[in-house]
């Protein structure tokens, strides 16, 4: 059966390749991180898995490159600000702020997939030594702490809930359940396990916390990160910036043409058995995203950081049949232009 998905976006073809659970790259710290020396003729990675962006006179820079001494820009985030459903490295948001909108200096693309806010901020923990002076970071975030908010309070923990953490919960238990062993000596003496016993899943059905408590949940853990940012640059003069990464119904309640076929096909395949708008319903209105706008500005406002709700703002610069998704998160090569002119006309980048 051919797909809409890899007839109207080919490219996606390369990122389900790179996102291939089977290859996942798993890192101490930080968990999982993207491919490392990654080629293909739409997205390539550096020797530590950082996606290159492109610049003016076809010069392209990824961390681990030659670049001037500085100043460069980082562009920080999860998968839209890594670019997935961009056809190319040069057609990403970073690329465009590079090349069209905010030349100056380089822009950086430091992202990865499928991360939350302190799987954002351990990577720059890791990574700050490889990186020349830095005057601009602007931060792509908080869709998915949002999202995973929504997951069992028990696979929360202290930080937050993070992408196949079930997995890892899961798999945690059995080497300590390897650990229990009956007769299994220690020091010559039996050992008895200190290790709490397993917690149970949440049964089926169990009910999801109300919009308010979801909100709440994933503005603390922003608010705590966002600080977590401040305090690692402060010596540095960076200025930082924190967008609100958009869903597609946040921008528009009707999508396009396209949109709409390729939204209802993920929606067949996705084994929910209900559309991805009913399942995250809560979260995937209008009303849902200004909402969780408000509460993100009162926290970057705290802690002097500018915020940026992008949403309503691509929205005024789209028309109703300009294609921009190529699914409900990640935009089309136009959608990610339209992004970074707006991007750098509202944060004033040059």
């Amino acid at each position: 059966m051919k797909l809409h998905r890899y007839e109207l976006t080919p490219q996606m073809k390369q990122y389900d390749d790179f996102d291939n659970r089977g290859h996942t790259r798993y890192l101490p710290y930080l968990m999982y991180f993207n491919h490392t020396d990654y080629r293909s003729d739409v997205l390539n990675t550096d020797r530590y898995g950082f996606r290159f962006s492109h610049g003016p006179d076809g010069v392209r820079a990824a961390v681990d490159s030659e670049v001037a001494q500085g100043p460069v820009r980082l562009f920080v985030g999860s998968s839209v600000a890594l670019g997935i459903g961009a056809t190319s490295d040069a057609t990403t948001i970073p690329s465009y702020l590079w090349t069209r909108y905010a030349p100056s200096a380089p822009w950086l693309n430091f992202s990865g997939r499928s991360f939350n806010s302190v799987q954002e901020l351990i990577l720059m923990l890791l990574h700050h030594h490889l990186l020349p002076r830095v005057e601009e970071i602007v931060i792509l975030s908080g869709v998915n702490n949002l999202l995973l908010s929504r997951l069992p309070e028990w696979q929360h923990g202290d930080h937050g809930a993070f992408f196949y953490c079930n997995e890892y919960y899961e798999l945690m238990e059995q080497l300590r359940t390897r650990h229990r062993r009956p007769g299994r000596r220690l020091w010559g003496r039996a050992a008895r396990s200190q290790q709490p016993a397993p917690r149970a899943a949440a049964p089926a059905g169990a009910a999801v916390p109300d919009l308010d408590r979801l909100i709440s949940h994933a503005t603390a853990l922003t608010e705590r990160h966002v600080d977590g940012w401040r305090r690692l640059t402060a010596a540095t003069g960076a200025r930082i910036s924190y967008v609100l990464t958009p869903l597609a119904p946040w921008i528009r309640q009707r999508p396009c043409a396209e949109e709409a076929l390729l939204f209802a096909e993920l929606d067949r395949l996705s084994g929910f058995g209900v559309p991805l708008d009913e399942m995250f319903g809560e979260i995937a209105t209008l009303d849902a995203g200004r909402q969780y706008a408000q509460a993100l500005r009162g926290v970057c406002e705290k802690q002097d950081v500018r915020f940026l709700e992008i949403a309503p703002l691509i929205a005024d610069a789209t028309a109703p049949d300009d294609w921009i998704f190529v699914d409900r998160g990640h935009f089309t090569d136009k959608g990610s232009d339209i992004f970074a002119r707006v991007l750098a006309e509202r944060l004033a980048l040059s």
